[in-house]
This record gives C-alpha cells, structure tokens and sequence, in this order.
C-alpha cells in the first residue's frame, strides 16, 4: 500500500487542487449569480451547464487520451478550465456563463478520466480497495473545503475567481513533474439503458433520482443561501456541511447495506434525505439558522451516500463480466438527471421562492423511495450471501470510476465464489440471468454458487 501511495501521490495532490477549485466555484457562482441579479431559472441553466460539460466530456475524454496522451489532455483540459474560470469575470452574462460551466464541466470530465485511469494503473487487487478510499477521502474533503474558501475575499470582486484558477494551474506542477510513466488507457465499454434497466429497475431510477438531488443539492445550494440573505461566512458552513455529512456518513450506511436488504437500506437512506429536506422546507429560518443547518448535514449526509448503494445493488443483479459495462450506463443515467436536477429546481424556486429547493430535493428523494418500495414488492431480495460489498464511489467522478469500482468487485466476487460455474449467459444479451418468479417482464437476479 506504501509503494501504490508513493506513484500516486502527485496524483492525490494534483486532484485536491482541483476539487479545491471545484467546490469554491460551485458556491461563488451561485453567490455571484445573485450579486450580478441573474434570475433563478438563468442561474439554475448556468448550474446545469457543468453537468451537461461534464457528461460530453466524459465519453469524449477517453479519445483524446488514446491520441495524445495522458499527461497532454490533462495539461491541456486543466489550462482550458483555468482560462473558463477567469472569462466569468470577464464576460458577466448568462449566455457566456453557461458556456463556461459548459466548457468547465467538460475540462474537469477529462481531469477526472485520466486521474482515475493512472489510479487504477497504479494499483494492485490488494490496494485498490484502500486506493479507492483516499481517492473519495481527496474528493469529498477537497469539494467541502473548496466551500470555505469564498471567505477569503468579497465575492463581487474578481480575486475569488483568480484564486480558482490558480488553484487548477496548480494542480498541473505535480503531474507534470512526476517522473512516473502514464498508465495505458482503456475506454469502459456500456449497455443501452433500456437494457440495464430489465436488468435492475431500481438501480436505473436510482441512478436517475441520485444525479438530480445530488446536481440541485451542490449546483443550487447557494443560490438557496443567498436568496434566504445568509452571510457569506454562513453560506460557505452551510454547503461546506453538505460534504461534512457525506463523509461521515458515507461508510457506515455502506457497511450497513452489506449486512441487511440492500434496497430496504437505499429506500430509508433516501427517505430520511427527504424527510430532512422537508422538515428544512417547513422551518427555514423560522427557529433559526442552526436547526437548519442540521437539516442539511443529515441532507447532506444521506443524499451523497446514495450513488454507492444504488451501483452496488444494481451490481448484485449483474455477473461479474457485466459490470465494467453496466457502470458506464449507470454514469449516464447519473448524468442525465444531474443535468435536468438544477433546471428544473430553478423553476420551482421562481414560481415558489427559495425554500422550494428544499421542497424539491424532498420530492426528488420521496419518489426513489416510492419507486423502491414498490420494486420490493415485485423482486425478492438478494440473499446476503450473495450480496457485493458496497465500495464508497462518489458522483463526481467519471464513468472510468464506476469500470474501476467494478473491477474491485471482480475481484472480491472472485475471491469467494467456488470453482462451480455458474449459469452461461448471452453476449448480446444482458438480461436474463436467473428467472426470479416475478412478473416484472423478465428482470435477472445475480445467484453466486456457496463458497
């Protein structure tokens, strides 16, 4: 574990720089977007711009790579998202502003495809679980800081800006000096959705769900704060708690769903998420600024967990040979929703006022519980036996994530499946797997042969 860390710790230093960056310009430009009077459904476009950059730039990335190079497209990408940053100060109008969210969530997709690629390059079966733990450890620590840092100057002047971008800059010094060679790169290859979604309902609609609540949680939390007139200081507490409540509680509802029904685990994660949004949407600051700030660490604290256990239910329906694939259609699905989620709150927020983005966090939340209950009532449950480990994977990442986080499940698949071959399945088809008595149209269940 000690070798792996020292090859990779430019990597990890590299990549805080960059979620530094991340999370300082998610709440500065919804702080900003205020300042500059931007209308809410503008600022919930602008918002939505990254998601949709970052979904191009996730499937477009891997070509650059495989022509020029792993340490070419970051250096490249990380100097387009510093420029995009600064042209916000530059070109203060909504139509450039979406183009820059645009470009940035592209440059940052490709940051994420090639950190990811060299992480998994440099790791071995017996460290990429580890690998993998400090790999969301930088993610989520580095986003929640990146949140306090708009306390440094005022908002409506151009150093916040700067300081972002300087911090992308930064992040290039450390890859580009390491003399460790690049990794060779592999595209995830992915299933249509309509396949998946035969395979594991739940794990597409989850998907779906988790990408908006999650883009509207981070992309309009501050537009919330701002419109709501929180102080800077307090914004920044208010999304930096966000990231806070992950962290916290990112492992042991992991470790809870490996020990119980998976989706009775992911159907009450989701609903405290809402009932939490909702109990924020009947106080406001009625009680005061702290009992809402409860209100979203534990928001904050189920909503990030979710992405977790919605990829490793639907890897409990999956063969081991699907999974690389099936993470690149859930990543999809992710997307999709992350870049409908700040859209759509934006336009209840101007028909309802601010407290509506807690109204339609609770909605987002109470229908993926709805929608799980419901599939329990069509699919047996997996038998713990034969359930996967849940592995923290964060939604900011890149479908290269979701093919690294299977291949860990391979491998601890393998490590406790007997010598015993297990049913054969179609190449073409990702389907049917085992019929599992349910008349849901054919779905699959992943059955391991007892150790």
């Amino acid at each position: 574990m000690i070798a792996a860390v020292k090859t990779t710790w430019a990597l990890f230093l590299g990549l805080a720089f960059i979620m530094l960056a991340v999370g300082l310009q998610n709440v500065l430009l919804g702080v900003r977007a205020g300042i500059e009077s931007f209308s809410t459904v503008i600022t919930g476009f602008i918002m939505s711009g990254y998601f949709f950059g970052f979904v191009l730039g996730s499937y477009s990335a891997p070509k650059l790579v495989r022509n020029v190079g792993h340490v070419r497209v970051f250096a490249a990408l990380a100097s387009l998202a510093s420029v995009a940053v600064l042209c916000h100060v530059l070109l203060v109008n909504p139509a450039s502003w979406v183009a820059m969210r645009i470009i940035t969530g592209f440059s940052y997709a490709g940051l994420y495809v090639v950190a990811e690629s060299w992480l998994n390059d440099r790791s071995t079966n017996e460290t990429r679980g580890q690998m993998l733990s400090i790999y969301m450890v930088v993610v989520l620590a580095g986003m929640g800081g990146g949140q306090l840092l708009i306390n440094l100057y005022d908002p409506g002047s151009f150093e916040l800006f700067l300081l972002a971008s300087v911090l992308v800059s930064l992040a290039l010094v450390p890859i580009l000096l390491n003399a460790s060679p690049a990794p060779a790169f592999e595209t995830p290859s992915s299933i249509s959705l309509l396949q998946l979604y035969r395979t594991s309902p739940l794990g597409v609609v989850g998907a779906f769900g988790t990408g908006m609540a999650q883009a509207t949680l981070i992309g309009m939390g501050a537009v919330y704060a701002a419109a709501i007139a929180l102080p800077v200081a307090q914004i920044s507490l208010f999304m930096g708690l966000v990231y806070a409540g992950g962290m916290l509680l990112q492992w042991p509802i992991g470790r809870l769903s490996d020990s119980l029904d998976r989706r009775k685990v992911l159907v009450a994660t989701t609903l405290i998420a809402g009932g939490a949004a909702a109990v924020a949407f009947v106080i406001g600051l009625d009680f005061g600024f702290w009992p809402l700030l409860a209100c979203v660490a534990l928001l904050g604290g189920t909503c990030m967990p979710l992405y977790s256990l919605v990829v490793a239910h639907t890897n409990d329906h999956l063969k081991p040979e699907q999974m690389v694939a099936a993470s690149g259609t859930l990543y999809l699905a992710v997307g999709l929703g992350a870049s409908a989620g700040p859209i759509l709150a934006s336009l209840g927020m101007e028909e309802l006022g601010p407290k509506a983005y807690f109204l339609f966090l609770a909605g987002v939340h109470g229908a993926i519980g709805a929608f799980g209950l419901y599939r329990m009532t069509r699919r047996r449950a997996v038998a713990l036996a034969d359930q996967g480990e849940a592995i923290p994977v964060s939604q900011a990442a890149s479908p290269v994530m979701g093919a690294i986080y299977a291949e860990e499940w391979q491998d601890a698949d393998s490590s406790e499946e007997s010598t015993e071959e297990t049913e054969s399945i179609a190449a073409e088809d990702y389907g049917v797997l085992e019929d599992d008595g349910s008349d849901d149209g054919g779905e699959t269940r992943r059955e391991n042969p007892s150790p």
